[in-house]
C-alpha cells in the first residue's frame, strides 16, 4: 500500500494500525540544531488522546510518544525523527464479530476488495487512532514555525447543527480549550455538549465544522500551478479521516458574492502594499498573501453507532444487520482539533522550507 508519505523537503511517513502493537511516524527533513525534546510532541499528543470527556471515546491510552532517532542532547540532528507510540489498551475481541461484516460509512468493504485482506481490530489503518502519527509531526512542525513568528491554532465553529458567534482570534485563543467540544463560544459549547449526550443516548452521532487558522505566515508561500499552496493545504486536510468538504476564506460563500464583493482590494499602509480585508483566506493564485491563512472542515458523524444499521456478510453475500459495540467517539470534531492543526503546519513547514525561508542546512540558534 503507497500513499503513506506527505510531504516534498519536509517528509512525513506514519505506520501502524488502530489495534496493533503499536503506531508512529518518521519525520525526514527537519533542519539539524533546533531545540526538541519529547515534551514539545507530547503536549500535542495530549490533546488528541482519547478518554478526556463524555465528548471522547472511553479507550483510555496515555499516549506516551518514544523518540528513536534524530535527537540528540537534545536537539535535532538533521536525521530522520522516528517516533512511537505503543497501544496499550486496545480490546481487539470487541471486533471479532466484524471479521466479514463492513460497516456502514467505514473503509471495510473497500480496503477488503482492493488488497483482498483487511485489519478487521477497531479499523486497523483506516481508524482515526492513525491520527497520533500525524499529530507527533505536526508537533514538531508547530515547534519549528514558532520560531519564525508562525502560530497554528484551530477550533469548532459548529457541531450537532449549532453554531457558534464570531470571534477574534485573540478569544478563540483564550477560550477554544476551556471547553472539551474546543469551542470558543462557551454558550455555544454548552449546547454541543448538551446535543451530544443526546445522541449518545440515541446510540448516534454528530458531525460539525472544524476552523484552522495560521497567522504570521510569510508572503510567498506556494506555486503558482500544481503546488499552489490552498492545493498543498486541501490535500492535507482532506486526507484527515471523517473530512467531507473543506473551504478556505469566504470559500462558498463565495460563489453567492459578485467580484466587487470578493476581491481583496489593495492598499498602502505603511508603505507597504496590503489588503485590508482577508476573503482569499490568506491565499491568492496559490500563494500566501501574508494574511491569516483560514481554512474550514466539514466533519462527518461518526461512523460507528449503536443505532441498528442494514449491511450484508461479505462471505455468506447475505444481507443481515449490525450493531456496532465497542468504544467511539460520539463526535468527532473536537479531537479532530489538534490533527488539523498538525497537517496545516506540516503544510506549511514543507513550503516554508521548500521556498527558502527556512535554511535546511542552518543550525537553528533560538
Amino acid at each position: 500500500m503507497s500513499g503513506n508519505t506527505l510531504g516534498t523537503v519536509f517528509k512525513v511517513t506514519t505506520w501502524g494500525e488502530s489495534h496493533g502493537s503499536a503506531l508512529g511516524v518518521v519525520v525526514d527533513g527537519t533542519p539539524a540544531g533546533l531545540s526538541l525534546d519529547a515534551s514539545v510532541v507530547q503536549k500535542e499528543l495530549d490533546r488528541r488522546r482519547p478518554g478526556q470527556s463524555s465528548a471522547s471515546t472511553s479507550r483510555n491510552e496515555a499516549d506516551v510518544v518514544e523518540i528513536l532517532s534524530g535527537v540528540f542532547e537534545g536537539k535535532t540532528t538533521g536525521m530522520p525523527i522516528a517516533m512511537m507510540i505503543r497501544n496499550r489498551d486496545a480490546n481487539s475481541s470487541a471486533y471479532d464479530y466484524l471479521r466479514n461484516i463492513p460497516r456502514p460509512g467505514h473503509a471495510d468493504l473497500l480496503y477488503k476488495e482492493k488488497y483482498g485482506i483487511r485489519d478487521y481490530r477497531g479499523g486497523g489503518r483506516s481508524s482515526g487512532r492513525e491520527t497520533v502519527g500525524r499529530v507527533a509531526a505536526g508537533a514538531i512542525a508547530k515547534h519549528l514555525l514558532s520560531f519564525y513568528g508562525i502560530t497554528v491554532f484551530a477550533h469548532v465553529i459548529e457541531l450537532g447543527g449549532i453554531p457558534a458567534s464570531d470571534l477574534s482570534f485573540a478569544e478563540v485563543l483564550d477560550n477554544a480549550e476551556k471547553t472539551p467540544v474546543r469551542c470558543a463560544d462557551l454558550k455555544a459549547a454548552s449546547k454541543m455538549m448538551e446535543a451530544i449526550e443526546d445522541a449518545r443516548r440515541e446510540g448516534d452521532s454528530l458531525g460539525g465544522i472544524v476552523e484552522v487558522i495560521a497567522t504570521g505566515v510569510p508572503r510567498g508561500l506556494g506555486e503558482p500551478v500544481f503546488d499552489k499552496l490552498d492545493a498543498d493545504i486541501s490535500k492535507a486536510l482532506m486526507s484527515i479521516g471523517g473530512v467531507k468538504g473543506l473551504e478556505i476564506g469566504a470559500g462558498f460563500a463565495s460563489a453567492r458574492m459578485k467580484g466587487s464583493q470578493m476581491n481583496d482590494s489593495f492598499i498602502i499602509k505603511d508603505e507597504q502594499i496590503i489588503c485590508p480585508t482577508n476573503n482569499a483566506g490568506g491565499i491568492i493564485g496559490g500563494i500566501s498573501t501574508g494574511l491569516p491563512i483560514v481554512c474550514r472542515v466539514a466533519v462527518k458523524p461518526t461512523p460507528s453507532i449503536s443505532k441498528i444499521q442494514k449491511t450484508v456478510d461479505m462471505e455468506t453475500m447475505e444481507p443481515c444487520e449490525i450493531q456496532i459495540h465497542g468504544r467511539h467517539d460520539p463526535t468527532i470534531p473536537p479531537r479532530l482539533v489538534p490533527v488539523a492543526e498538525a497537517m496545516l503546519s506540516i503544510v506549511l513547514a514543507d513550503h516554508m522550507l521548500r521556498s527558502g525561508f527556512i535554511n535546511p542546512v542552518s543550525i537553528i540558534r533560538k
